[in-house]
């Protein structure tokens, strides 16, 4: 009976953290309000983890923030009815990028503090919605779902510096929640370039040439690039040369999305 003991001391620390959690004081980050013990949509998604409470953000600001309406894949600029683009994004259709809300309307606020203040809190309620999102498109066929999903790498020595990498984390729980492979060695970034945060178009631009490289050869046909926002669609066009030019389907999930100013 000796191999039944680290399953049930698994079970037992597993079952003395959630105790923990859930006598510690929980606010929203926003709002500073209480946020009850309760599992959101816990019947939207097959496979999410009912046992873990909310953190981070509550319901109502996690509600309030996400769109409202429809938007255009392409571009993130606002439509009427639910397609894949708008009427300028259909003659040259762009990589798709899905995101449940927008980073300058939204819950950018948050988004940022994970990145720069390591304030982790709020990331699964995040990756939740995000998660859903996915799915409804998918349940609409606006979208099909990828063969493995596909953290943007960050260098070795921004890694070591900031200590993780947030596509990393979304991308691990994104895996868990919908089933999908995720595969952190297929793409890496060999140059270790600025961060593109207060750089221009062109910058970036620059900035992210020939950055990344294939570390083998690919067998997926779809896949799709995760990362926390999205703001000029650089990094992941970028990327998504690499595969574009071994004819594989590629999309983007994040967090956000930082449209132009005036699409909303």
């Amino acid at each position: 009976m000796d191999w039944q003991l680290p399953q049930v001391c698994y079970s037992g620390l597993r079952a003395i953290k959630y105790t923990i959690l859930r006598n510690l004081p929980n606010r929203c980050l926003l709002c500073r309000q209480d946020i009850p013990h309760y599992r959101p949509f816990q019947n939207e998604l097959q496979g999410f983890e009912q046992q873990k409470p909310q953190t981070g953000i509550c319901q109502y600001c996690l509600i309030a923030g996400l769109y409202q309406h429809e938007v255009c894949l392409g571009c993130g600029k606002g439509i009427q009815i639910l397609q894949r683009y708008c009427g300028q994004c259909q003659r040259r259709e762009p990589i798709m990028v899905v995101a449940p809300c927008s980073y300058h309307q939204g819950l950018g606020e948050l988004i940022s503090a994970i990145k720069y203040r390591q304030q982790c809190a709020p990331l699964h309620a995040l990756v939740q919605v995000l998660a859903i999102r996915v799915m409804n498109l998918v349940a609409r066929g606006i979208i099909q779902l990828p063969q493995v999903i596909i953290p943007v790498p960050l260098h070795v020595n921004r890694l070591k510096s900031r200590g993780f990498n947030q596509a990393w984390l979304i991308a691990n729980i994104l895996s868990q929640q919908l089933g999908i492979k995720m595969d952190d060695a297929l793409l890496r970034r060999h140059l270790d370039t600025k961060a593109q945060a207060g750089l221009d178009g062109k910058a970036r631009r620059l900035n992210c040439e020939d950055a990344f490289k294939l570390t083998q050869k690919i067998t997926f046909q779809r896949v799709a690039l995760i990362d926390d926002v999205v703001t000029t669609g650089t990094t992941i066009n970028e990327i998504s040369k690499l595969f574009t030019a071994e004819y594989v389907h590629v999309q983007c999930w994040c967090l956000a999305r930082a449209e132009a100013p005036g699409l909303l």
